[in-house]
């Protein structure tokens, strides 16, 4: 068989599969829409909420990253899982125990203000549409590669396809897609990884590789110096140390740690199992599937780095793999012969400070893709690899379309707008909802604000660190924190970091710009600080929260309910 023909029958049966579940699961209420009844399973929700959270970013950025900037690619692993602890031990068993179906609900009733909803609502389409059209952007990226076609024709199809099960089966028909998702994704991400590293280390374990010897072509030595080696020859920084400033790169750690904490549609899935300990359950099975893939992603980094550069460097361009044409002919990789011999050559600054030139330029996010290619790999293998892509797109897409449609038809229409809307109006403003979501994301995912997946979403974990993480927190743990602090707090967090990010990335702001040396996918972490900041002001000097409330936050926080928290106050 044909390479296309493998990618057909991969793509096609995965797909198969996510639209007979949608089918078969399909949402006949609110409560199966929002939640999937409350009763789904610990070990399946984890898998679903391991597959909700890998998004592109994860599956394609996150390896591409590191495999070109090695260490400074780690703010991504360290962020992303530093944060998803933080969610399971300070957010999500409290937020289930509160029993709502959406983070807006929980903001609008915990500070009593249908204002406080309002903004919660537009601080959520917010982050969800900027999450959403790097999710977009993945899958266009995905079948361009694929099928020859232009990135936005394969937007439109991913878009299609996401609008079909996420608003046929809402968060019921979502959960049990995800399932099949992640299993999809954890084959596609570890086989190849395992190939590979049989060639280059001889170890069959990946992760083993990684910190062995590298044994390819004859040569013996630490995999990772071989790595340093490599780059420090073409005038690059030493793969294990890191060129972004120390401020920076703590600062889009720390945004990336707390913006995961106030994800919306990653809390949510908490919601859909039956109480707070089956949310502690399903935390652990979700920290467990997450690193199946997380462990796995420095080794494809590290090993594309390495099967990159030792295919390419110094090969006449007539003699350069196959592989390496079809990404030049589909626009990811280009080369410019300028100096007139004919050979591919990748140089970094260090050595373009000396003269020599750069001839060789290509997307960080075809890096996992390219992979088994640089590999020889099987036929069967690069399909597998193709549809995990697809699959880790499609999943974060779909919970991100639903937490658009239920702030909308929910939070918005139900809690505010309409109060009398029957289940089955409210569902239907869900489905529009998702489809004016969902074109909004297609044109964004077919002209991005940044072309780098990672970073596009790094922008929506800032938003997110800037507005739902303080206001989730203090809405949990501090008894006085009032109305007027939250909606004070978000607009302040929220406003600071979108500002900052739409001047860098639309209005012509320079690097030489940036506050302190923060860059826009740090910023999100002085808008939490902020946030902070301000609704603790306001609330100093305008009145406490009903007594009602804090008997509602320490009926959240106390398992013995308000008798329990009078003993510690």
């Amino acid at each position: 068989m044909s390479q296309d023909a493998f990618n057909f029958l991969f793509i096609g049966l995965s797909f198969a599969i996510y639209i007979g579940i949608a089918i078969r699961q399909r949402a006949g209420s609110t409560k199966e829409y929002y939640t999937a009844g409350g009763g789904v399973s610990p070990f399946a929700n984890g898998m679903a909420t391991a597959a909700d959270w890998m998004s592109a970013a994860t599956f394609i950025s996150m390896a591409g990253l590191l495999a070109t900037s090695g260490y400074d690619g780690s703010r991504l692993l360290m962020g992303w899982t530093g944060g998803f602890v933080l969610l399971t031990v300070l957010m999500v068993p409290f937020l289930r125990k509160f029993g709502k179906a959406t983070v807006p609900d929980f903001i609008g009733d915990r500070y009593y203000s249908k204002a406080a909803r309002l903004v919660a609502v537009v601080c959520a389409i917010f982050i969800c549409l900027t999450y959403i059209m790097g999710q977009m952007r993945g899958v266009g990226v995905v079948f361009s590669a694929l099928f020859d076609i232009s990135i936005s024709t394969g937007v439109w199809v991913g878009g299609g396809i996401v609008f079909f099960y996420a608003g046929l089966g809402g968060m019921k028909g979502i959960t049990y897609t995800q399932v099949a998702q992640y299993c999809v994704m954890a084959f596609a991400y570890t086989i190849p990884a395992v190939f590979i590293a049989i060639a280059l280390t001889g170890n069959v374990i990946p992760q083993l590789g990684f910190i062995g010897d590298y044994i390819a072509n004859g040569e013996s030595l630490p995999f990772l110096e071989k790595l340093d080696q490599i780059n420090t020859e073409l005038g690059f920084a030493n793969y294990t140390s890191g060129s972004l400033e120390t401020i920076d790169m703590f600062c889009i750690t720390a945004a990336l740690m707390c913006g995961t904490a106030g994800l919306p549609h990653v809390i949510v899935r908490f919601f859909t199992v039956k109480n707070v300990k089956a949310v502690r359950v399903s935390a652990c099975w979700t920290l467990a599937f997450i690193a199946v893939i997380y462990l796995t992603a420095p080794t494809i980094g590290a090993f594309a780095r390495v099967n990159f550069i030792e295919k390419l460097q110094d090969s006449p361009r007539e003699e350069a793999p196959a592989w390496f044409g079809d990404f030049e002919k589909a626009g990811y990789m280009s080369w410019t012969d300028q100096n007139g011999d004919g050979k591919i050559q990748h140089f970094g600054p260090e050595r373009e400070k000396r003269g020599d030139k750069n001839e060789l330029t290509f997307k960080p996010d075809i890096m996992v893709m390219a992979n088994p290619h640089m590999g020889a790999l099987p036929k069967w293998v690069i399909a597998l690899l193709m549809a995990g892509c697809i699959a880790a797109a499609l999943s974060t897409a779909a919970g991100l379309l639903l937490v658009l449609s239920t702030a909308i038809s929910h939070d918005l229409m139900k809690k505010i707008v309409k109060p009398d809307l029957s289940d089955q109006e409210e569902i239907k403003y869900a489905r529009l909802a998702s489809l004016g979501a969902l074109l909004v994301a297609i044109y964004f995912g077919i002209n991005p604000p940044a072309t780098f997946i990672a970073k596009t979403v790094a922008f929506a974990f800032g938003l997110a660190a800037s507005s739902f993480f303080p206001t989730l927190l203090m809405g949990i743990f501090s008894r006085r924190m009032n109305k007027e602090g939250a909606i004070a707090g978000m607009v302040a967090g929220i406003g600071f970091t979108l500002s900052y990010i739409i001047y860098f990335q639309f209005m012509g702001g320079t690097k030489d710009q940036y506050f302190l040396g923060i860059s826009p996918e740090g910023i999100g972490f002085l808008g939490m600080l902020l946030n902070f900041l301000v609704s603790a002001i306001v609330a100093a000097f305008t009145p406490a929260p009903p007594p009602e409330v804090t008997e509602l936050v320490d009926n959240v926080r106390y398992p013995g309910g308000p008798e329990t928290a009078a003993q510690d106050h």
